[in-house]
This record gives structure tokens, sequence and C-alpha cells, in this order.
């Protein structure tokens, strides 16, 4: 009885929690430096709006796999037969939160590029 007891346990997903943080500064002047750590607002709304999304799908895929977790320990044959398409919204969520990411990595490079591009122009007009 013990054994089955932790056999049920090896399969509890138990979230974690992480913050990163990412900081860049180019530049040459203090005024630039400034700027380079402001940022684009347009582009940190960008960010902060995927970032939600892919906190909100995540913590949809926690109570997901709660769900999976407790069909699982039930046994009961209908609970395995929903645990099929639960287990399929999880597979497309992570799609979307590959996606989501993908698409940040797409807007970060461009915002990079264009900064790039807006302080070579800038440097030469001085």
């Amino acid at each position: 009885m013990s054994n089955r007891k932790s056999h049920k346990n090896r399969h509890h997903y138990q979230p974690s929690t992480t913050t990163t943080t990412i900081s860049t500064t180019t530049g040459d002047s203090d005024s630039e430096l400034y700027e380079a750590e402001e940022g684009d607002p347009e582009v940190w709304a960008t960010f902060n709006h995927s970032f939600r999304q892919v906190q909100s799908v995540l913590d949809r895929n926690r109570h997901l796999i709660q769900q999976v977790n407790e069909n699982q320990q039930s046994r009961m044959h209908d609970n395995m037969v929903k645990n099929v398409s639960l287990i399929q919204e999880l597979n497309g969520n992570i799609n979307k939160v590959a996606s989501i990411y993908n698409d940040l990595n797409s807007n970060f490079t461009n915002a990079c590029q264009q900064r790039s591009r807006n302080s070579g122009s800038n440097r030469r007009d001085k």
C-alpha cells in the first residue's frame, strides 16, 4: 500500500515561478544611455502583452495538469478518456507559447535593429 502512495506522488506537477530580467544599454553619451534604458514604450507594451499572454497560457496548463493528475489517480475509465482531450489542449497550449516567444524574438530583433539604425544616423548627424 505504501508503494502505491509513493507511486501517486510521482505524477504531481509542482510548478515553480521564476523571474527573468533583461537589461541592455547602448550608446556613447549619457542621453543615449538614458534612452536605451527607457526604450520605446510601444516595444515595451508589446513585450508586456506577450508575457501576459504566455503567463495566462501557463496558468491554464497548470490547471490542466492538475486535472490530468486527478483523473489519472481516480483510475476511472471516463476520466482516463477525458485525459486525452486535456493532454491535446496542453499540447496546443505549448505550441501557443512557442509561437508567442517566436513572435517576441522577432519583435525584439526588429526593435534592436531599428534602434541601431536610428543610433547610427544620430551619430552621423552630430
